[in-house]
């Protein structure tokens, strides 16, 4: 997949846990792991917004894009 979720680095950053963030942002741990590990087909957002504010970062800091290899 070519957009990466960097929401692990964010968190070190932060000295943060997954759970922690989860309540913060007022997700269940389940969905802040699919999110975490890239499997979230799509994002609201809402909680986007809510993960920049719990992390005091930016949407590019935990969203990136790479093209796959095939799209160069």
């Amino acid at each position: 997949m070519a957009i990466i979720v960097n929401i692990d680095v964010m968190l070190a950053r932060r000295k943060m846990s997954s759970g922690e963030l989860a309540a913060k942002v007022g997700i269940t741990p389940a969905n802040l792991s699919i999110l975490k590990t890239g499997k979230a087909r799509a994002i609201r957002f809402t909680t986007l917004e809510a993960l920049c504010r719990a992390l005091d970062c930016q949407p590019g800091d935990i969203l990136e894009y790479r093209p796959d290899s095939y799209d160069e």
